[in-house]
């Protein structure tokens, strides 16, 4: 299969993973094209990518182009999803983009690889599949790089299971039974140490999440997307509650591999799993359930 590049709109590269169809019939059914925005010191600020969502979304809805993939590195910037609380948001006042998008508090930065899928689903849409084929995606991107990751239930995105609890190091010289954590529904770990912190978990060998998940679907057409994090500094998660989850934390392919490891070398490996999960997918609505009488 041949992989074509040509310019999108004056934004970034297109590759097409599959020749270009004429009609606009076809163009409303199937295949899925990649935009690669920015990267590096062409990073994309999360305004303009969100403008260029929002304009690429109502031309998928006109079915006037095909499902795009938007992918990109932000610079350093904090959004917060429709259910994030103030309690999650930095102390320091540091500003906060809200969003449209479900989810809480997060993160996007160098050496985080951002995609926005922009795909039409058949109504009534199933949001929760089309998390699943994201997360799906990204678990095999991770394990072709040699890193077993897994869902969590009841929370969204790609996680990097911890150790058992009754395995795991003491906080603090204090055993696990005397973990705050455990205790208090409002502990707050910004406020108690590094020992605590999002970046740490991995020390702690408990669950953090490798790459975050946050949609939004309007008009049958999504937006919004997922954040793998490649070779990021996660520091930048201590000054947050990330993505509202106050027990675990958060990792990145490179701190887990114990390599350096590039945006460069992970971009094609996820577009390739994410044009198998989506164009594969055999998509249907949801299915509403009616009372009888």
């Amino acid at each position: 299969m041949t992989r074509e590049a040509r310019s999108y709109s004056g934004v970034g590269t297109l590759c097409a993973l599959r020749p270009a169809r004429a009609s606009r019939e076809a163009l409303a059914v199937s295949e899925l094209r990649f935009v690669r925005m920015g990267f590096g010191a062409d990073a994309v600020e999360y305004q303009e990518a969100w403008d260029e969502q929002r304009r690429v979304h109502a031309a998928r809805f006109a079915d006037e182009i095909a499902d795009t993939v938007l992918l990109l590195e932000h610079p350093p910037v904090y959004t917060a999803g429709r259910r994030t609380t103030d309690s999650e948001r930095p102390l320091d006042g540091t500003p906060v983009i809200d969003v449209d998008r479900g989810g809480k508090i997060t993160w996007h930065g160098p050496g985080q690889l951002v995609g926005y899928p922009i795909q039409k689903l058949p109504r009534p849409v199933d949001v929760v599949a089309h998390v699943r084929r994201l997360e799906e995606a990204l678990i095999r991107t991770c394990a072709e790089f040699g890193l077993e990751t897994s869902r969590v239930e009841g929370r969204s995105g790609v996680w990097v299971l911890g150790d058992p609890v009754e395995q795991r190091p003491s906080l603090g010289g204090l055993s696990l039974d005397f973990d705050p954590r455990l205790q208090d529904e409002e502990f707050d770990p910004r406020m108690n140490g590094p020992e605590y912190a999002p970046s740490n978990a991995g020390q702690r060998r408990e669950d953090r999440k490798i790459a975050a998940i946050g949609i939004r679907v309007a008009k049958g057409v999504t937006m919004h997307g997922f954040a793998l994090n490649v070779n990021p500094d996660n520091r930048w998660f201590d000054r947050i509650i990330p993505c509202g989850i106050r027990d675990a934390g958060v990792a990145s392919l490179a701190n887990e591999l114990g390599r350096d490891v590039t945006i460069e070398e992970v971009l094609p490996v996820v577009e390739r799993h994410l044009l198998d999960v989506l164009e594969n997918a055999e998509l249907k609505p949801r299915e509403v359930e009616r009372a009888t009488a």
